[in-house]
């Protein structure tokens, strides 16, 4: 088997990757991946795991301009942790030997908006559903209703979708005895991130370290 790519290395081509995106430079071998269409059918060896929202904005392959085989991508409204998306990070870092994983937020991000809503303004939404996902970003969000956020939604709404993904990526690093073992032992890094709708650019902002 193929030593696994270093988290180092893999958030340099996941840095590289998205300043190509942002600068609509993206390369020819990423457009032209279907020629690894057999080898991939045998196995996959993804150098990064990301944890995203379902946003249609915010295509993690596309955003990094990583080419078939090269990410684990999760997605869910909010980019927010439950069981199923602990389970899916374990499964990856066990079987695939994947060393990166990466919670990616954005700006604009309507799961924080809703939260926000519902924290302000009161009620639920109609769906019982919904209300779970708000239910777990919720508690991100709830200290920075006691600071001066509160009077300026715009800037509530940017400091919480930081506040949500350090939850997410806090839930990662200590909620699975697989996860952590990684961590300790075996060169696993959990980081977060957001991805800026204006720009294109991903700013990784918590996990990273000065050797980053």
């Amino acid at each position: 088997m193929n030593q696994p790519v270093s988290a180092h290395e893999a958030l340099a081509r996941l840095r590289d990757g998205n300043l190509r995106f942002a600068h609509n430079c993206r390369t020819a071998d990423q457009l032209l991946t279907h020629q690894q269409r057999a080898a991939l059918a045998v196995q996959q060896a993804p150098h990064s795991i990301i944890l995203g929202c379902s946003d249609s904005r915010v295509p993690a392959e596309i955003i990094f301009d990583q080419g078939l085989g090269d990410l684990f991508v999760i997605r869910v409204a909010g980019n927010i942790v439950a069981p199923s998306q602990v389970g899916s990070v374990e499964f990856a870092v066990s079987r695939y030997h994947t060393r990166l994983v990466v919670v990616l937020g954005h700006s604009r991000c309507g799961a924080i908006t809703a939260t926000i809503e519902a924290l302000l303004d009161g009620g639920n939404s109609e769906s019982h559903n919904i209300d779970s996902i708000v239910n777990r970003v919720k508690p991100s969000v709830q200290g920075l209703l006691e600071t001066e956020l509160r009077h300026d939604r715009a800037a509530l709404h940017r400091a919480a979708i930081r506040a949500n993904v350090r939850a997410s990526v806090d839930h990662l690093r200590h909620g699975s005895a697989i996860i952590e073992s990684l961590i300790a032992s075996h060169g696993l890094v959990v980081m977060g991130a957001e991805y800026d709708l204006e720009t294109g650019l991903v700013n990784f902002f918590d996990g990273v370290t000065d050797d980053d």
